[in-house]
């Protein structure tokens, strides 16, 4: 088409040789057309400039093509979340959705209550949920499942479960680097995180439960650390090590960022990871394996579980009931 006049269905129609209807079939991605029909209509759309006017194609059906995600801010100081594997999870919930043609909103930090979140659905900014880290949100989440919204979450089943949860098995990881600690001769552990936190709280389980079933005579200490940042857990590492008298031979961190602040603060006390100390992260995180040494760690399979939580939703959005998610936990053994 050369003039001015906008190019329309109908000349993609006549264009590709195909009906009005299959051209809208195709390109709202119907499973009524088959792949080649589609291809050739996109092509043809694409070669001349005709773009889906996509706020009008959400009037014409029931759904937004809109998920709404929303972060655990407020476990966070100053709604700063400086744990790169939330990002990570986040990118890709983002790449599963770009799969199924559907658009990502990200809530804000004020929107993280249930009025908030019932006030997206209603006015249509969304057709589902998914939430990355329950935090301490447990109640409002039943709280919103309770009112019949669709929404998954990250994290772990809360005990009395209404909503699905998709989550690596917390309480395995920390099985996994209790009971590396116990290969390597390791008798005094000590466990860094906030444990009010259901995950965090789970993986503090599973390394007393590796402690308790080697039936050697292992202790197991605890530093509750309440800020998730690298300079926090930093700064903890050191008051910590200007009070104790003497120090643990294994550490089991949270998380990866926590890891590597201990193992610099260990390092710089003049005390030897891995040789006095060994040290264990969680999530494996792509720093991880560049850090000076590289982190032993538990690793959650951050794609496959942003494929899982999108797919999860989908089949809510569709009227079914899946059940909550565990994925693959494995502990990567590297240097410390």
């Amino acid at each position: 088409m050369t003039g001015k006049r906008a190019i329309t269905m109908d000349d993609i129609a006549r264009l590709a040789k195909v009906s009005k209807p299959t051209v809208s079939r195709a390109l709202s991605d119907s499973p009524l057309v088959n792949k080649d029909t589609r291809s050739h209509v996109l092509s043809v759309a694409h070669e001349h400039g005709y773009a889906v006017n996509r706020n009008a194609q959400k009037l014409r059906h029931k759904r937004t093509n809109t998920i709404a995600v929303s972060l655990d801010f407020r476990s966070h100081r100053q709604n700063h979340i400086s744990d790169p594997f939330m990002f990570e999870l986040l990118a890709g919930v983002s790449e599963a959705l770009g799969d199924r043609n559907q658009d990502l909103l990200l809530c804000a930090p004020n929107h993280n209550d249930s009025a908030a979140f019932r006030q997206i659905l209603t006015s249509r900014g969304a057709d589902g949920f998914i939430v990355l880290g329950q935090g301490h949100r447990e109640e409002m989440l039943i709280e919103f499942a309770e009112s019949g919204a669709p929404l998954v979450v990250w994290g772990a089943p809360p005990r009395s479960a209404n909503y699905c949860v998709v989550g690596s098995d917390n309480y395995l990881g920390g099985q996994l680097a209790g009971r590396h600690f116990v290969a390597q001769g390791r008798r005094h552990f000590l466990f860094v995180g906030d444990a009010s936190f259901r995950e965090i709280g789970l993986r503090r389980d599973g390394l007393q439960r590796a402690a308790d079933e080697s039936e050697l005579d292992i202790t197991v200490d605890d530093i509750e650390l309440h800020s998730f940042s690298y300079e926090s857990a930093f700064e903890t590492a050191n008051r910590y090590l200007d009070v104790i008298e003497t120090p643990p031979d294994a550490i089991f961190a949270f998380n990866d960022s926590t890891a590597m602040a201990f193992i610099s603060a260990f390092r710089d006390a003049g005390i030897d990871v891995p040789g006095d100390v060994s040290i264990i992260g969680y999530n494996d995180i792509p720093s991880a394996a560049y850090f000076c040494p590289p982190v032993t760690t538990i690793r959650q399979d951050i794609y496959q579980a942003g494929r899982i939580l999108v797919a999860k939703l989908m089949r809510i959005l569709d009227g079914d009931t899946p059940k909550s998610a565990l994925i693959k936990t494995e502990l990567i053994v590297r240097q410390t």
